[in-house]
C-alpha cells in the first residue's frame, strides 16, 4: 500500500500502524484464496455452483449436494415421496461436512416443489437448501419450499452487454412490491412496464432495486433475507426479474440490487440458522450471532465457506441476472462488534480500536475485488453510517474498494434542520459544511431522503414541511402561505442537495414530487393493510396538484446534472454567504448557483461574489409550472462585474433574488 490516498489526512497519522495492519490482514486473504484457485477469485466464489440441485447432462441426472457438517442424515422430501423420509431420497454424507445424492432424470422436473429434513444429534428439522434458487410459499398453508427452477425455454438475454450509462450516477431507488398504486404486492413484470417508464421519463440512469432476495416476512422491506440465491417469488419468476433487468439496460438505465450481506432473518425452517443442527454454522455462536435490534443472525466472516457462500451470491447476481452492480447494505453494523448502535463516531478513536471486526473488513475487501473481478465497470455503494475511513477508497489508496459511499448524514441533517429549526433560522455555513464534507478521497452519492426517511414512525421531507395540510392545501384552489413554503423549500433542499453533491445523487420513489404517505407494510398492526404500502402516482400526473409541479421541477433538475456533467467538476466553490439574509452562492463547473432561503425578503439588484463572465440563467426555482410565483425572468442575460477588492478577488453579479428561490445560472463562452 502507498501512503497517498488516506494518509493525505494528518488526523490518520497516528492510526497508520493500524491501518496498514487491517489493509494487510486484508490482502493476505486474497493473496491466501488466489493462491488456492489459479489465482482467480471467481474460482473460489462457486457456491452455487457445488451446492443445491442441478441437472447433470452429460449423464442425464439430477445432482443434490448440500453442506452441512453437524447433520448426520439427510432426505428430500417432496410429493413423490409424500413428503416423507424414504430411502430413494436420501442424501447420504460423503464426507465430514457435505452431504450429496444423485436420482434419475425423471424424479424431478421443472416447479417440482422440495424440501430437506435435515437430522442431527439430538434433534432434526425441515429446512431449505441453503443454495435454492427459488423458494415459493403456499398462499394458504404459508410454508415456504424450494422449487425445481429448470424452464423448458430459458431466457434470452435482449441486451447481453449491459447497458452502463454514461455521464453522473442519478439513482432511482424503487422496492418493486410497493411501486403500484394499487393496494396489492406489485410485480416484476409491472414493474417492467409500468414503473419503468416512469423513471426513464424522470431521467434517472440508474435503478436501485430494494427486496430482491427471497424474504419470509414482506414487512421487512426485504432485509430479513432466507434465501440468498433465490429472487422474491412473492415479485414473479427468475425470468420477470431478467426481463426487466433486461428492459433497464436496453434503455441505458444501470440496475444495481441492494445485497444484504450484514446478517439473516433467524427463522430456522425457511432461513440458514441452525440449519445443521447448530447455531454457529452460517453464524457467530452466542449472544455475537444475535443483532439485538434486528433480532437476526449475524454472519462470522472469519469462517472460508461463509465467505464462500456470501462471495459466490455476489457472483451469482452479476452472472445470472445481468446486475450492474450492488449496494451493500449495514456495513456498519458488519464493521462493529457491537454493529455500531448508540454511537456517535466523534472521533477516529471510534474507528481503530479492538470493536473492529477484522474478519468483516477483509470480507468487503475481497468482495469488492471480486464484484470487480467479475464486471470490470460493476458498481459498489457502501451504506456505512459510521463514516469508516477508507470504505470507499481504491486499493491504492488503501482503502477497501467501493466505488461509492452514501452520504447518509446529509439525509438525517435535513430531517434534524425541518424538524427542530425554523427556516428563517437556518445556519447557512453549517449547511455548507455538511453537504460538502466528504473525504476527498472517496466517492458520495448524496440524497436529501431515501426510503429510511419515508418508513412509518418517520416522516418524508414534505410531510414534514406540510404537517396535515399535506391532505388538504396541495390543489391549487386551496394553496396558502403554508403551501408555497413546503414547495419552495422541498425544491430547494432538493437542488442545494444534488447541486453540492460529490459523484451521485439519489431519490426513492415517489420522494421526487413529495409523495403524501410513509411507507408502511400491511401486519397485525395495520390490520394487513396495503394502503401506505404503494405509490400515488395519480398525484403526479394531475396539474392541478402541487405534486404535478414538484416532478416537473425534479424532473428539469436531473436532467441539469445529466446534461452538464455536474459531477465531473468535483468540490464546489463557495463564493458568498450572507446568514442574515439567508444568501448562498457557489461554482460547480461552468455552472453559478445562487440559493436565497429567506422566508420574506426578496432582494432587487443584490450583489455576490461570482467568477467573472457572461452569464445565462438556465433554471429557477420559482416558475409557475414548478408551483412557484412567476417572479424570475427566464433566460435572462447576466454580466459579472469586475471588482478587485471583493472578498473573491474575482468579480460579482448584480441579481434579482425572490424570498425562497434558487437560481441556476450557466457560464456562457
Amino acid at each position: 500500500m502507498s501512503d497517498p490516498g488516506i494518509f493525505n489526512d494528518p488526523g490518520l497519522s497516528a492510526y497508520a500502524d493500524t491501518i496498514r495492519f487491517r489493509y494487510g490482514a486484508a490482502q493476505d486473504l486474497e493473496k491466501t484464496i488466489r493462491a488456492e484457485h489459479d489465482g482467480s477469485l471467481t474460482g473460489f466464489a462457486d457456491y452455487h455452483l457445488q451446492f443445491g440441485l442441478h441437472f447433470d447432462s452429460s449423464r442425464q441426472q439430477w445432482v443434490f449436494t448440500e453442506w452441512a457438517p453437524y447433520a448426520t442424515d439427510m432426505f428430500i422430501l417432496c410429493d413423490r415421496n409424500h413428503w416423507q423420509c424414504v430411502p430413494e431420497f436420501q442424501v447420504s454424507k460423503i464426507n465430514d461436512v457435505v452431504f450429496e445424492a444423485r436420482f434419475d432424470a425423471d424424479q424431478f422436473s421443472h416447479q417440482d416443489l422440495f424440501r430437506l429434513k435435515v437430522i442431527w444429534p439430538g434433534g432434526q428439522g425441515d429446512r431449505i437448501p441453503t443454495a435454492a434458487r427459488r423458494v415459493v410459499q403456499d398462499p394458504c398453508t404459508l410454508i415456504f419450499n424450494a422449487q425445481v427452477w429448470d424452464p423448458p425455454d430459458p431466457y434470452v438475454w435482449q441486451a447481453p452487454t449491459p447497458g452502463i450509462p454514461s455521464g453522473p450516477a442519478l439513482i432511482y431507488e424503487a422496492h418493486p412490491g410497493m411501486a403500484l398504486e394499487a393496494e396489492r404486492v406489485g410485480t416484476w413484470t409491472e414493474f417492467q412496464h409500468y414503473i419503468l417508464p416512469k423513471i426513464i421519463d424522470a431521467g434517472y440512469n440508474t435503478i436501485q432495486l430494494m427486496a430482491v432476495q427471497e424474504h419470509p416476512y414482506y414487512g421487512s422491506f426485504g432485509y430479513h433475507v432466507s434465501s440468498f440465491f433465490a429472487p422474491s417469488s412473492r415479485f414473479g419468476t427468475p425470468e420477470d426479474l431478467k426481463a426487466l433487468i433486461d428492459a433497464a439496460h436496453t434503455n441505458g438505465i444501470r440496475v444495481l440490487m441492494d445485497i444484504i450481506h450484514s446478517h439473516c432473518v433467524k427463522n430456522e425452517v425457511e432461513g440458514l440458522s441452525r440449519f445443521d443442527g447448530t447455531l454457529y454454522q452460517f453464524f457467530h455462536d452466542g449472544p455475537k450471532g444475535m443483532h439485538r435490534l434486528w433480532d437476526s443472525r449475524c454472519f462470522d466472516y472469519g469462517k472460508p465457506m461463509v465467505r464462500k457462500f456470501l462471495l459466490s451470491n455476489l457472483r451469482y447476481w452479476i452472472e445470472e441476472f445481468h446486475v450492474d452492480g450492488f449496494r451493500f447494505d449495514g456495513v456498519t453494523s458488519m464493521v462493529f462488534t457491537d454493529h455500531g448502535l448508540d454511537r456517535a463516531f466523534v472521533s477516529y478513536d471510534d474507528y481503530f480500536g479492538p470493536d473492529v471486526d477484522l474478519d468483516a473488513l477483509n470480507y468487503l475487501y475481497t468482495a469488492n475485488r471480486l464484484v470487480h473481478e467479475c464486471r470490470s465497470d460493476a458498481v459498489t455503494i457502501a451504506e456505512d453510517v459510521s463514516g469508516y475511513p477508507g470504505l470507499a477508497a481504491g486499493i491504492d489508496a488503501g482503502g477497501y474498494g467501493f466505488d461509492f459511499r452514501f452520504a447518509m448524514g446529509i439525509a438525517d441533517f435535513w430531517i434534524k434542520m425541518v424538524k427542530e429549526t425554523r427556516d428563517e433560522e437556518w445556519p447557512l455555513g453549517f449547511l455548507w459544511h455538511e453537504l460538502t464534507n466528504h473525504r476527498p478521497e472517496e466517492a458520495t452519492i448524496s440524497y436529501a431522503e431515501c426510503h429510511d426517511q419515508a418508513l412509518v414512525g418517520d416522516q418524508t421531507l414534505m410531510m414534514r414541511l406540510m404537517g396535515p395540510r399535506i391532505y388538504t392545501d396541495m390543489h391549487k384552489d386551496h394553496a396558502g402561505i403554508e403551501t408555497f413554503r413546503a414547495v419552495a423549500l422541498h425544491k430547494m433542499i432538493r437542488l442545494v442537495t444534488l447541486a453540492t453533491a460529490n459523484a451521485g445523487y439519489l431519490n426513492f420513489m415517489g420522494n421526487e414530487f413529495g409523495h403524501p404517505e410513509w411507507v408502511d407494510f400491511p401486519s397485525q398492526q395495520n390490520h394487513f393493510s396495503f394502503k401506505y404500502a404503494r405509490r400515488q402516482w395519480s398525484l403526479k400526473y394531475d396539474p392541478e396538484l402541487f405534486y404535478n409541479h414538484l416532478y416537473q421541477f425534479d424532473r428539469q433538475m436531473i436532467c441539469l446534472a445529466r446534461e452538464t456533467g455536474l459531477f465531473e467538476s468535483g468540490h464546489p466553490n463557495l463564493y458568498y454567504i450572507h446568514e442574515n439574509h439567508k444568501i448562498i452562492a457557489f461554482a460547480r463547473k461552468d455552472l453559478f448557483f445562487v440559493f436565497n432561503f429567506h422566508p420574506s425578503h426578496s432582494f432587487s439588484d443584490y450583489q455576490v461574489d461570482a467568477p467573472p463572465g457572461r452569464y445565462r440563467l438556465i433554471l429557477d426555482t420559482d416558475p409557475a409550472r414548478f408551483g412557484g410565483h412567476d417572479r424570475v425572468v427566464p433566460n435572462q442575460i447576466f454580466f459579472s462585474v469586475s471588482e478587485p477588492f471583493t472578498s473573491s478577488g474575482q468579480g460579482r453579479l448584480s441579481l434579482y433574488l425572490p424570498s425562497r428561490t434558487a437560481l441556476v445560472l450557466k457560464q456562457m463562452l
